[in-house]
């Protein structure tokens, strides 16, 4: 078991304003950290580097948009989704990140009033495909992320995001878990993890109100003991949001501060996971 915490909790970029941030994560016991993918133009190699200095692991997040949405019906657009998928996952192995995680699947926010077509997901299987063979050749996982109903159309639930990763059929493709989303969208815990626990690569540990893990509402003995149950192992990885990111706040609509500080939704979430983890041990 490995415990990491999301950097969008304080940015969407890395720069060099976030080392004293990452060597804190570091002495608070933290494992490693997810990388905001966005600008897929820094020099991903040297913060490889300095992850490696101070000790850190790190997976990676992305998300593509209307302008290279992987579903869009314009084959172009299409084509510049899995481009940058693929520029993504270079990105990952340049910084050693392991997983790459995130609603890059379909374009975040956008919608067309109806759920997912045939010809939808037809496209968006056949886009990860591309992108899973890359990211064999980068040796990076995929891990598919679904998101709650407000946020996208493709893959609202993780018997979806399942069912999507097995028609990639790839073995570098595979499903991510979340339980800020399976909060909104599933009707039973156990049933949700159950369905994509032959897939499941990450977790995401995320409260009802995206502010610190085990302060809120999200049913979180039913989400570790049937993790516990499957015998997953793998990140127990923090995602919260704040106000540092505008783009992002307007994006997970916050607008109102839900902690004290990120200090201390980093310190107290850490500290709920081990204990929840512990419990279970």
């Amino acid at each position: 078991m490995k415990f990491g915490m999301n950097l969008l909790l304080w940015t969407g970029e890395l720069n060099d304003s976030m080392l004293p941030v990452l060597q804190s994560l570091k002495e608070m016991g933290y494992d490693g950290v997810e990388l905001p993918l966005f600008n897929l133009d820094l020099d991903y190699s040297a913060w490889g580097r300095r992850l490696d200095d101070l000790g850190l692991e790190r997976t990676a997040v992305t998300v593509r948009g209307f302008e290279d949405n992987p579903i869009s019906p314009d084959p172009a657009v299409r084509a510049l989704g899995v481009q940058n998928n693929k520029r993504a996952l270079d990105c990952c192995q340049a910084a050693g990140a392991t997983t790459l995680v995130g609603p890059y699947h379909s374009a975040l926010g956008h919608f067309t009033g109806l759920g997912p077509s045939s010809d939808e997901w037809k496209w968006g299987v056949e886009s990860m495909q591309q992108v899973a063979e890359h990211a064999a050749q980068a040796n990076v996982m995929l891990g598919v992320e679904c998101l709650n109903r407000f946020e996208c159309y493709l893959l609202n639930t993780h018997a979806d995001s399942a069912r999507f990763v097995r028609e990639v059929s790839n073995p570098h493709c595979r499903a991510m878990y979340d339980t800020f989303h399976a909060n909104i969208e599933e009707k039973s815990i156990p049933d949700a993890i159950h369905a994509c626990a032959d897939v499941l690569c990450h977790v995401h540990i995320s409260e009802n109100d995206r502010s610190t893990p085990g302060s809120g509402n999200v049913r979180w003995a039913e989400n570790f003991d049937t993790l516990h149950a499957v015998g997953y192992d793998g990140w127990y990885m923090i995602e919260a949001f704040g106000l540092a990111l505008p783009e992002l706040a307007a994006a997970t609509k916050i607008w109102r501060r839900m902690f004290q500080s990120e200090e201390q939704l980093a310190r107290d979430g850490l500290a709920f996971m081990k204990s929840e983890v512990a419990k279970r041990n």
